[in-house]
């Protein structure tokens, strides 16, 4: 959690861009100027390192152990049985366009959203799939890399005293961090499931008898010790520490970022919307903090990693889902929220595409779908597909770094620019990947 101001190259040694013959090109011009060169790099970097934004904060919502792609947004109704899997279909809002039978409610407002059925990788063990899907890179034994939240964080700071990312209901793994950023940038956590009687945020209010007079004169103490140790010890963990101070601070002081977290302010009629669920309440929560200015919320539900009974597997959680994601995009949608706010929906992988001796299915990252709504993505667009038995992209395969890449681009994020990793390491936000110009709207 952190309360930091967007940051510029000049400000922060993190910023480093790749230089090219151009630039060198150059050099000679800038001299006469009375620039140097590192003034026209700063210069370049600062013109380069960021689009116009058609998102202004992302929720991404995660389906941990790896949701089948066949039940829910890909099903196989003309493949043979043992293919095709256990449940029916529905009509969507697309015509043509089939989703699983327990996504009525999400079919109806298809035409919203961007369905991807050719997203693909090779990592099939949950931790390494899981890896690809938060960071957009594949996992090195070198180098621990941050998250998409963190990334976020650090490029475009905190809004309204509010943290620029939140994990609801807490950090759901440890590739949801910073990698090797500060831990500056980091996620402020729930700390409980919205969903719980007499939910509440930890730490959102003074104790007791402590007066606004006497928080801020505790304040001002704590920053005269910081600034003791910081002059005799630069390090991380001390201006982290320093970072996190502060926007706790703005988040206990301000009472509009503390409404953003206080989910009983909803009527009645729109928790119920959403459903009184785990699905319901977190995917409103989340609303609610994109709404108060959180730039990046990390949501999971669920535990899709079904080996065996797949059918009651699906009954047990897709409705639950259903009910509050269609109530999500409505929501966003009439509150004018919908085009400014990208709503994404991922796992680690999909599912084989033939169902075993369990009535389940197994790992399968080589193709499996990913589904946006909103922040400039196209609506009503079904991109790519997988093959009849859904074992294999048939067109337009999506990579982890090509959708990574086209999310930054959404929050004006160039993935091309280069952030400082310990030991001086210049690392790409994201390396080899490319915006996916034919999502965008």
């Amino acid at each position: 959690m952190s309360d930091i101001k967007p940051v510029t190259f000049r400000e922060d040694p993190a910023h480093f861009r790749k230089v090219n013959r151009r630039d060198f090109l150059y050099a000679g011009l800038i001299g006469g100027l009375g620039l140097t060169m590192g003034d026209y790099m700063k210069l370049r970097a600062n013109e380069t390192d960021k689009y116009e934004a058609t998102a202004q904060s992302v929720i991404h919502i995660f389906l941990p152990g790896g949701c089948a792609h066949q039940e829910t947004w890909d099903p196989k109704p003309l493949a043979p049985i043992e293919y095709r899997g256990p449940l029916g279909t529905v009509d969507t809002a697309i015509p043509g366009v089939k989703f699983s039978q327990y996504l009525k409610e999400t079919a109806k407002i298809a035409d919203r959203l961007t369905i991807v059925r050719s997203m693909t990788h090779g990592e099939a063990a949950h931790e390494r799939g899981t890896h690809n899907m938060f960071t957009g890179y594949r996992p090195s034994p070198a180098i621990q890399f941050p998250s998409m939240g963190s990334v976020v964080s650090h490029e475009l700071g905190s809004r309204q005293n509010l943290p620029p990312y939140v994990c609801v209901p807490g950090v759901p793994n440890e590739f949801a961090g910073t990698g090797y950023m500060s831990s500056a940038y980091g996620p402020f956590s729930l700390g409980g499931d919205p969903a719980n009687k007499g939910f509440s945020v930890r730490d959102l209010n003074m104790n007791s008898g402590l007066t606004p007079e006497r928080f801020d004169r505790r304040r001002s103490i704590l920053s005269t010790v910081d600034e003791h140790f910081r002059t005799m010890e630069k390090s991380d963990a001390i201006s982290a520490m320093d970072s996190f101070y502060q926007a706790a601070y703005s988040l206990v002081s301000s009472k509009e970022a503390r409404e953003a977290f206080n989910l009983s302010a909803e009527p009645e009629s729109v928790r119920n919307e959403y459903g009184m669920h785990d699905a319901g309440q977190r995917m409103l929560m989340a609303r609610r903090l994109v709404e108060g200015g959180v730039r990046f919320v990390s949501l999971t539900y669920g535990g899709w990693d079904m080996h065996a009974g797949i059918a009651n597997g699906m009954e047990r959680g897709l409705p639950k889902f259903d009910q509050a994601y269609a109530a999500l995009i409505r929501d966003l949608e009439r509150r004018g929220m919908l085009d400014k706010t990208l709503v994404m929906v991922s796992s680690e992988f999909g599912r084989s595409p033939k169902i075993n001796k369990d009535a389940g299915r197994d790992h399968w990252p080589k193709v499996f779908s990913v589904v946006f709504a909103g922040g400039g993505f196209k609506k009503g667009l079904v991109y790519g597909s997988s093959d009849p038995t859904g074992a294999e992209p048939a067109e337009d395969p999506l990579t982890v770094e090509n959708m990574a890449t086209t999310v930054y681009r959404c929050l004006g994020i160039n993935a091309d620019k280069r952030l400082m990793a310990p030991g001086n390491r210049p690392i790409d936000i994201v390396r080899g990947g490319s915006v996916m110009g034919d999502l965008l709207a």
